[in-house]
């Protein structure tokens, strides 16, 4: 209502059986650019039998990072983060990583729903890949809350990670991909 828009996401697009790269999806990340504001995409995998259950176009494969290079190759400037790290896609999601500097992870569900050797596996790469700077917390809940203290357990049992990453994966990165005030967010003004 107010005119603004701070990020577009969730990005479900994989729930309704369409890729990143599908053409109809051209003018959101062409607004997204423009308006530079950050785009939260699910990438990865959803609940067993979504595609029985609620979504009948659900593809796990839609959910592949690499289907995003095309649209990162015509919008230098997207700001894109990978919603649940982009899992079980890892090597996908470090090739995109890689090439496209303005594309962040996030590690929401991944870090409490899937059994913790396996997430910290998955995480341990990502670090060990380089991208412990573009590694964002979340937890992905909104039905169940006790998912959020499973998924801060999740961060703070993975003892590989120093107290740097482990801070940066909760707040810096984020702070930074997002473009937040650190005075406001003090409680401070701004200028």
């Amino acid at each position: 209502r107010a005119g603004r828009l701070g990020v577009l996401g969730e990005l479900g697009l994989q729930y309704v059986g369409v890729a990143p790269n599908d053409e109809q999806m051209e003018p959101y990340w062409a607004l997204a650019e423009e308006l530079d504001i950050p785009v939260g995409l699910h990438t990865g995998l959803a609940p067993p039998r979504t595609p029985y259950q609620c979504c009948p176009k659900f593809r796990n494969s839609l959910g592949n990072p690499a289907l995003l290079e095309e649209v990162l190759i015509r919008h230098p400037k997207l700001r894109v983060y990978l919603m649940h790290a982009g899992y079980p896609y890892l090597q996908e999601t470090i090739a995109i990583m890689h090439m496209y500097p303005q594309v962040y992870a996030d590690l929401a569900a991944i870090d409490w729903l899937r059994p913790r050797e396996e997430f910290h596996e998955y995480l341990r790469a990502l670090v060990r890949a380089g991208f412990g700077k573009r590694l964002m917390f979340g937890s992905d809940q909104m039905i169940w809350p006790e998912g959020i203290g499973m998924a801060i357990e999740g961060i703070e049992s993975a003892k590989f990670l120093t107290e740097v990453q482990t801070r940066d994966i909760f707040y810096n990165n984020a702070v930074r991909f997002l473009r937040l005030d650190e005075k406001k967010l003090a409680g401070g003004s701004s200028k």
